[in-house]
């Protein structure tokens, strides 16, 4: 072993209700399910996370604990590959998925902080910047609350990119027309 021992796995659910249902032309949700995952070695902490069934919690602590805790905190790879290999028999896709993520998230974060240097610089930058938008606009959204969203985006907050989801909700097709204001320079 080259570095710290991981000594812990630490999970917590936590359901966040929207404001409103919100759709994307294939499912309607009025809610978000979010599976956290604490991994401690070195005296450090590392954090991650996955929108998930609260089972992945489960698969999580009954399943990927086993081979992750006293493991090399710095054998992130290694311990990917063996927590795939932990969930053969339970089948890889969807739930065990989810909780695979969110453990290996909070690996790389852990490692991240043991080297005490930002996660970005340890997975390496392909650039320096990256560009943000804001990301909404549900199916289930009237023509106002989406107006509304986007205009608090670029209005607002100053974010100059947008996506909408575009689809059927509920039966209907909707159209919004919207335009963003136009910025002196761009």
């Amino acid at each position: 072993m080259n570095g710290p021992v991981v000594t812990a796995l630490e999970t917590a659910v936590y359901v966040i209700p929207t404001d409103e249902p919100e759709a994307d032309g294939t499912l309607t949700w009025d809610k978000t399910t979010m599976v956290l995952v604490r991994a401690r070695a070195g005296g450090e902490q590392g954090l991650g996370w996955s929108y998930a069934s609260a089972a992945a919690q489960i698969v999580i602590t009954e399943i990927l604990s086993d081979v992750v805790i006293g493991q090399d905190a710095f054998d992130t790879a290694d311990l990917a590959e063996a927590m795939a290999r932990q969930v053969r028999n339970i089948g890889r896709p969807g739930v065990a998925a989810t909780a695979i993520s969110a453990v290996d998230i909070a690996l790389w974060d852990l490692k991240a902080r043991l080297l005490a240097q930002p996660l970005a610089g340890l997975l390496g930058l392909a650039r320096q910047d990256v560009p943000v938008y804001g990301s909404g606009g549900f199916t289930s959204y009237d023509d106002t609350r989406t107006r509304q969203q986007l205009s608090e985006w670029v209005d607002k907050e100053r974010i100059p990119r947008v996506k909408i989801k575009i689809g059927e909700s509920w039966g209907g097709t909707r159209a919004v027309t919207w335009h963003a204001p136009s910025s002196p320079g761009k």
